[in-house]
Formats: C-alpha cells, structure tokens, sequence
C-alpha cells in the first residue's frame, strides 16, 4: 500500500466522521479538569429524550424521570410565603424535567 492510498483512506474515513449526524461512545467520556462543554442558544439541548431514560449526578445512582410532587395544600397555619416558595421549586424541578 502507498502513501497516497493511506491518505486516501484517512480522509475517507475522516470525512465519513465529520458527516455523520451523531457520535456514539461505547466508552465512557472523560471531560478534563478546566475544558468546558458549550452548547446551543437557540433551541438547546437535551440530555435524555424520553423520561423513562436515565440520569444521575455526582456520583449518584441513574433514575428516570421522578413522580410529580403535589403543591402544599391543608395545615393548621397557612404560611403563603413558604408556599410561593415551595411552588416555584416545583415548577424548576419540573421545568428542568427532573419530575412529571
């Protein structure tokens, strides 16, 4: 085999890299101290596509999707502060899809 068939060959396979609409790891990825991931401002991006997919954080076991969690309601004093504030964290959790 020549040099210029090699070539050839790497930028064959290159070029077929580059093209493809994904990259699928059957490894883990290794991001190093300092190296940043940028991503999109116009539509975003999603890590997992389906809630039954899952994800865990900083060392924690991979879950689905959580249940939904029910906005106070009931008590023997009503604190409407302490619910606004317990609304709105629901409401991140759920805009961030980490429960229904």
């Amino acid at each position: 085999m020549t040099e210029q068939e090699v070539r050839n060959i790497i930028r064959e396979e290159l070029a077929g890299l580059l093209m493809t609409d994904r990259y699928t790891f059957q490894k883990p990825l290794q991001i190093f101290d300092g190296k940043h991931v940028q991503l999109g401002k116009t539509n975003g991006t999603k890590f997992g596509t389906e809630a039954t997919q899952k994800i865990g954080f900083l060392g924690k076991t991979p879950v689905v999707r959580q249940a939904a969690i029910s906005d106070p309601s009931g008590g023997l004093t009503i604190d409407a502060n302490a619910r606004t504030a317990i609304n709105s964290i629901i409401d991140v959790l759920q805009a961030f899809g980490f429960i229904a």
